[in-house]
Protein backbone atom coordinates (compact mmCIF):
# COMPACT_ATOMS: atom_id res chain seq x y z
CA UNK A 1 0.00 0.00 0.00
CA UNK A 2 2.82 2.39 0.87
CA UNK A 3 4.45 1.68 -2.47
CA UNK A 4 1.22 2.54 -4.28
CA UNK A 5 0.82 5.78 -2.32
CA UNK A 6 4.44 6.68 -2.97
CA UNK A 7 3.95 6.04 -6.69
CA UNK A 8 0.79 8.16 -6.75
CA UNK A 9 2.62 10.92 -4.90
CA UNK A 10 5.39 10.92 -7.48
CA UNK A 11 2.84 11.09 -10.29
CA UNK A 12 1.12 14.07 -8.66
CA UNK A 13 4.45 15.83 -8.07
CA UNK A 14 5.46 15.25 -11.69
CA UNK A 15 2.13 16.65 -12.89
CA UNK A 16 2.43 19.74 -10.69
CA UNK A 17 6.03 20.28 -11.78
CA UNK A 18 4.98 20.06 -15.43
CA UNK A 19 2.22 22.61 -14.94
CA UNK A 20 4.62 24.97 -13.16
CA UNK A 21 7.02 24.59 -16.07
CA UNK A 22 4.24 25.57 -18.47
CA UNK A 23 3.26 28.53 -16.28
CA UNK A 24 6.83 29.86 -16.35
CA UNK A 25 7.13 29.30 -20.12
CA UNK A 26 3.88 31.10 -20.86
CA UNK A 27 4.53 33.93 -18.39
CA UNK A 28 7.87 34.58 -20.09
CA UNK A 29 6.03 35.04 -23.38
CA UNK A 30 4.55 38.26 -22.07
CA UNK A 31 7.83 39.91 -23.06
CA UNK A 32 9.83 37.23 -24.89
CA UNK A 33 8.90 36.04 -28.38
CA UNK A 34 9.04 32.23 -28.61
CA UNK A 35 11.87 31.13 -30.89
CA UNK A 36 9.99 28.05 -32.07
CA UNK A 37 7.01 25.86 -31.26
CA UNK A 38 6.70 22.13 -30.65
CA UNK A 39 4.92 21.79 -33.98
CA UNK A 40 7.66 23.69 -35.82
CA UNK A 41 10.38 21.52 -34.30
CA UNK A 42 8.45 18.41 -35.32
CA UNK A 43 8.06 19.73 -38.86
CA UNK A 44 11.75 20.63 -39.04
CA UNK A 45 12.69 17.09 -38.05
CA UNK A 46 10.33 15.65 -40.66
CA UNK A 47 11.82 17.84 -43.38
CA UNK A 48 15.35 16.96 -42.32
CA UNK A 49 14.72 13.21 -42.30
CA UNK A 50 12.72 13.12 -45.54
CA UNK A 51 14.48 15.75 -47.64
CA UNK A 52 17.86 16.10 -46.01
CA UNK A 53 17.43 19.84 -45.49
CA UNK A 54 15.18 22.25 -43.65
CA UNK A 55 13.88 25.02 -45.92
CA UNK A 56 12.61 27.52 -43.38
CA UNK A 57 10.92 30.89 -43.77
CA UNK A 58 9.87 32.86 -40.71
CA UNK A 59 10.27 36.46 -39.61
CA UNK A 60 8.67 37.85 -36.48
CA UNK A 61 6.39 40.85 -36.96
CA UNK A 62 5.09 42.94 -34.04
CA UNK A 63 1.33 42.95 -33.63
CA UNK A 64 0.99 46.56 -34.80
CA UNK A 65 2.94 45.80 -37.99
CA UNK A 66 0.65 43.00 -39.16
CA UNK A 67 -2.17 44.10 -41.43
CA UNK A 68 -5.50 44.48 -39.65
CA UNK A 69 -6.99 42.87 -42.74
CA UNK A 70 -5.14 39.65 -41.94
CA UNK A 71 -6.12 39.77 -38.28
CA UNK A 72 -9.78 40.18 -39.23
CA UNK A 73 -9.57 37.46 -41.87
CA UNK A 74 -8.02 34.92 -39.50
CA UNK A 75 -10.53 35.69 -36.75
CA UNK A 76 -13.43 35.48 -39.23
CA UNK A 77 -12.16 32.17 -40.58
CA UNK A 78 -10.83 30.42 -37.49
CA UNK A 79 -12.51 31.88 -34.41
CA UNK A 80 -15.15 34.58 -34.76
CA UNK A 81 -15.68 34.73 -30.99
CA UNK A 82 -12.00 35.19 -30.21
CA UNK A 83 -12.26 38.47 -28.31
CA UNK A 84 -15.18 37.38 -26.14
CA UNK A 85 -14.57 33.76 -25.13
CA UNK A 86 -12.28 32.56 -22.34
CA UNK A 87 -10.26 30.30 -24.62
CA UNK A 88 -12.88 27.66 -25.37
CA UNK A 89 -15.91 28.25 -27.58
CA UNK A 90 -18.40 25.69 -26.32
CA UNK A 91 -20.98 26.60 -28.96
CA UNK A 92 -18.46 25.96 -31.74
CA UNK A 93 -17.54 22.61 -30.20
CA UNK A 94 -21.20 21.61 -30.02
CA UNK A 95 -21.79 22.61 -33.65
CA UNK A 96 -18.68 20.72 -34.77
CA UNK A 97 -19.84 17.63 -32.90
CA UNK A 98 -23.26 17.83 -34.57
CA UNK A 99 -21.72 18.23 -38.05
CA UNK A 100 -19.39 15.31 -37.46
CA UNK A 101 -22.25 13.12 -36.22
CA UNK A 102 -24.32 13.93 -39.32
CA UNK A 103 -21.37 13.25 -41.62
CA UNK A 104 -20.72 9.91 -39.95
CA UNK A 105 -24.41 8.96 -40.21
CA UNK A 106 -24.44 9.76 -43.93
CA UNK A 107 -21.28 7.71 -44.45
CA UNK A 108 -22.82 4.76 -42.61
CA UNK A 109 -25.97 4.97 -44.76
CA UNK A 110 -23.90 5.05 -47.93
CA UNK A 111 -21.93 2.03 -46.75
CA UNK A 112 -25.14 0.15 -45.95
CA UNK A 113 -26.55 0.84 -49.43
CA UNK A 114 -23.38 -0.34 -51.14
CA UNK A 115 -21.46 -2.61 -48.74
CA UNK A 116 -19.00 -3.71 -51.43
CA UNK A 117 -18.10 -0.19 -52.46
CA UNK A 118 -15.49 1.77 -50.48
CA UNK A 119 -16.93 4.88 -48.84
CA UNK A 120 -14.82 7.94 -48.18
CA UNK A 121 -14.34 8.55 -44.48
CA UNK A 122 -16.33 11.55 -43.23
CA UNK A 123 -14.42 14.79 -42.86
CA UNK A 124 -13.92 15.55 -39.18
CA UNK A 125 -14.38 19.20 -38.28
CA UNK A 126 -12.91 20.72 -35.15
CA UNK A 127 -14.18 23.49 -32.92
CA UNK A 128 -10.82 24.67 -31.64
CA UNK A 129 -10.33 28.36 -30.94
CA UNK A 130 -7.23 30.32 -31.86
CA UNK A 131 -6.05 29.99 -28.26
CA UNK A 132 -6.54 26.21 -28.30
CA UNK A 133 -4.66 25.92 -31.59
CA UNK A 134 -1.82 27.98 -30.14
CA UNK A 135 -1.71 25.86 -26.97
CA UNK A 136 -1.46 22.68 -29.03
CA UNK A 137 1.13 23.93 -31.53
CA UNK A 138 3.21 25.89 -29.05
CA UNK A 139 3.84 23.38 -26.31
CA UNK A 140 2.37 19.96 -27.11
CA UNK A 141 2.98 16.99 -29.37
CA UNK A 142 0.70 16.11 -32.25
CA UNK A 143 -0.63 12.90 -30.72
CA UNK A 144 -4.39 12.61 -30.28
CA UNK A 145 -5.12 11.26 -26.83
CA UNK A 146 -7.47 12.25 -24.03
CA UNK A 147 -4.46 13.07 -21.85
CA UNK A 148 -3.04 15.47 -24.43
CA UNK A 149 -6.47 17.02 -24.98
CA UNK A 150 -6.78 17.58 -21.24
CA UNK A 151 -3.37 19.23 -21.14
CA UNK A 152 -4.39 21.40 -24.10
CA UNK A 153 -7.40 22.60 -22.12
CA UNK A 154 -5.20 23.54 -19.14
CA UNK A 155 -2.72 25.37 -21.37
CA UNK A 156 -5.56 27.21 -23.09
CA UNK A 157 -6.75 28.57 -19.75
CA UNK A 158 -3.18 29.51 -18.79
CA UNK A 159 -2.66 31.38 -22.05
CA UNK A 160 -5.88 33.31 -21.54
CA UNK A 161 -5.00 34.16 -17.93
CA UNK A 162 -1.36 35.13 -18.45
CA UNK A 163 -1.39 36.76 -21.89
CA UNK A 164 -3.54 39.45 -23.44
CA UNK A 165 -5.72 38.67 -26.44
CA UNK A 166 -3.43 40.83 -28.57
CA UNK A 167 -0.38 38.87 -27.47
CA UNK A 168 -2.10 35.52 -28.10
CA UNK A 169 -3.03 36.62 -31.62
CA UNK A 170 0.44 38.05 -32.22
CA UNK A 171 2.16 34.78 -31.28
CA UNK A 172 -0.37 32.78 -33.29
CA UNK A 173 0.07 34.86 -36.45
CA UNK A 174 3.85 34.67 -36.18
CA UNK A 175 4.08 30.92 -35.61
CA UNK A 176 1.22 29.27 -37.50
CA UNK A 177 2.07 27.14 -40.53
CA UNK A 178 1.22 28.54 -43.98
CA UNK A 179 2.95 25.99 -46.19
CA UNK A 180 5.90 23.62 -46.18
CA UNK A 181 8.57 25.39 -44.15
CA UNK A 182 6.54 28.61 -44.19
CA UNK A 183 5.65 29.90 -40.74
CA UNK A 184 4.11 33.17 -39.70
CA UNK A 185 2.32 36.01 -41.45
CA UNK A 186 5.39 37.76 -42.83
CA UNK A 187 6.85 34.63 -44.40
CA UNK A 188 3.43 33.74 -45.85
CA UNK A 189 2.89 37.21 -47.31
CA UNK A 190 6.34 37.17 -48.90
CA UNK A 191 5.95 33.58 -50.15
CA UNK A 192 2.56 33.97 -51.78
CA UNK A 193 2.31 37.68 -52.62
CA UNK A 194 5.88 39.02 -52.55
CA UNK A 195 4.97 41.74 -50.08
CA UNK A 196 5.08 42.42 -46.36
CA UNK A 197 2.32 41.25 -44.05
CA UNK A 198 1.76 44.92 -43.23
CA UNK A 199 0.61 45.61 -46.80
CA UNK A 200 -1.81 42.76 -47.46
CA UNK A 201 -5.09 43.63 -49.13
CA UNK A 202 -8.40 42.28 -47.85
CA UNK A 203 -8.55 39.65 -50.60
CA UNK A 204 -4.96 38.53 -50.01
CA UNK A 205 -5.57 38.33 -46.27
CA UNK A 206 -8.72 36.27 -46.78
CA UNK A 207 -6.87 33.91 -49.12
CA UNK A 208 -4.18 33.31 -46.49
CA UNK A 209 -6.75 32.80 -43.75
CA UNK A 210 -8.67 30.10 -45.62
CA UNK A 211 -5.45 28.11 -46.09
CA UNK A 212 -4.92 27.61 -42.36
CA UNK A 213 -6.80 24.32 -41.87
CA UNK A 214 -4.58 22.57 -44.45
CA UNK A 215 -1.84 24.94 -45.64
CA UNK A 216 0.42 22.36 -47.29
CA UNK A 217 -2.48 20.93 -49.29
CA UNK A 218 -3.76 24.33 -50.38
CA UNK A 219 -0.23 25.46 -51.22
CA UNK A 220 -0.26 22.85 -53.99
CA UNK A 221 -3.71 23.86 -55.31
CA UNK A 222 -3.73 27.68 -55.23
CA UNK A 223 -6.34 27.92 -57.98
CA UNK A 224 -8.88 25.55 -56.47
CA UNK A 225 -12.56 26.45 -56.62
CA UNK A 226 -12.87 25.77 -52.91
CA UNK A 227 -10.22 28.35 -52.02
CA UNK A 228 -11.82 30.95 -54.27
CA UNK A 229 -15.29 30.36 -52.85
CA UNK A 230 -14.13 30.24 -49.26
CA UNK A 231 -12.12 33.43 -49.78
CA UNK A 232 -15.28 35.24 -50.89
CA UNK A 233 -17.10 33.95 -47.81
CA UNK A 234 -14.40 35.20 -45.44
CA UNK A 235 -14.28 38.56 -47.22
CA UNK A 236 -17.96 38.93 -46.44
CA UNK A 237 -17.38 38.16 -42.76
CA UNK A 238 -14.32 40.31 -42.17
CA UNK A 239 -16.26 43.50 -41.61
CA UNK A 240 -17.88 42.08 -38.49
CA UNK A 241 -14.70 40.50 -37.10
CA UNK A 242 -13.75 42.22 -33.85
CA UNK A 243 -10.07 42.85 -33.13
CA UNK A 244 -8.55 42.71 -29.64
Amino acid sequence: MKAVLRWLGLVVLAFVALQLFFVVRIAAMVVIDPESTSFQRSEAWTLLTTKGSVPWRQQWMPYASISDQLKRAVIASEDDGFVSHDGVDWNAIEKAWERNAKAEALANKAQARAPDRPVRAPKIRGGSTITQQLAKNLLLSGERTLLRKGQEFVLTLLLEQLLSKQRILEIYLNSVEWGEGVFGAEAAAQHYFRKSASRLSATEAARLAVMLPAPKRFEKTPGSAYLAGRTRTILGRMGSAELP
